[in-house]
């Protein structure tokens, strides 16, 4: 393959694509893509996930952009087709999909030297991961994962977010499912639902909405019974490279049992 000039739409592939070492072939990327700080500094901007500045980015002249299902817009994606060559399609459902995720960036730069190693490598440790989450002994909790507030919104269990919560035994509510795109996957709360009462745990998120110490008194209000306590964000949304490091944040938090 000629020499890949690659825009990445979306943080999460972002840092993977720099673990796999394609970081001096990226040309473009979103101002949420932050990981690695240090490799992707340099990496020219070209708005955000959802209002790409698609004037910039065609002026880049990228032969591969990587978009995202629930990241990126549709019509991103149809204007995109217009002047690159290659759109890479990104959208894992479940932790397990990361090993298909690392094998469809390892095929589509297969070229690149290192690229076929280190996507084993990943796929390697996340699977070790994997069987390390699934191995230890799990306590079922009902658990509500927060991503906002005024209104509260919280993650279908179709998410990615859910099903990795799920690999330590922990059932999110409400009961529903959003399907394969959408606002019906992240749903918002009255705060009157009955079953806040039943709530084990509820998990505040570093992201998108940044909660903090001040808002722990709140969501305690919200589920009287529960256990309230601050999350990383980045690690239990992130899939990609950080997905295995999630397992392992996952587990951590899982041993850290409700009394």
């Amino acid at each position: 393959m000629n020499t890949p000039r690659i825009a990445s739409l979306v943080p999460s592939a972002t840092e993977t694509l720099v673990a796999l070492g394609l970081g001096p072939w990226l040309v473009a990327r979103t101002g949420f893509c932050v990981h690695p700080a240090a490799q992707v500094a340099a990496v020219p901007k070209v708005g955000g996930t959802k209002d790409v500045n698609l004037s910039k980015l065609r002026r880049l002249a990228p032969t591969h952009v990587i978009l995202n299902v629930d990241e990126n817009r549709r019509e991103t994606a149809d204007a995109l087709r217009e002047f690159v060559p290659e759109l890479i399609v990104t959208h894992p459902c479940r932790p397990q999909d990361n090993l298909a995720l690392f094998e469809q960036l390892r095929a589509a730069f297969a070229d690149v030297p290192g690229v076929n190693d280190r996507a084993a490598a990943l796929s390697a440790d996340f699977q070790a991961a994997l069987t390390r989450c699934r191995s230890r002994p799990q306590r079922a909790e009902r658990v509500l994962y927060l991503i906002w507030r005024e209104p509260w919104m919280t993650v279908a269990r179709d998410t990615y977010i859910a099903t990795l919560l799920a690999e330590a035994g922990w059932q999110t509510w409400p009961d529903v499912v959003g399907g394969e795109h959408g606002a019906a996957r992240y749903p918002a709360l009255t705060g009157q639902e009955h079953w806040l009462a039943d709530v084990d745990r509820v998990l505040l998120s570093s992201e998108p909405y940044r909660f903090g110490p001040a808002h722990l008194a709140e969501a305690q209000a919200l589920c009287p019974r529960a256990r309230v306590q601050l999350v990383d964000g980045e690690l239990l949304s992130w899939w990609g490279v950080r997905s295995t490091a999630g397992l392992d944040y996952l587990c951590q938090l899982a041993a850290d049992a409700v009394p």
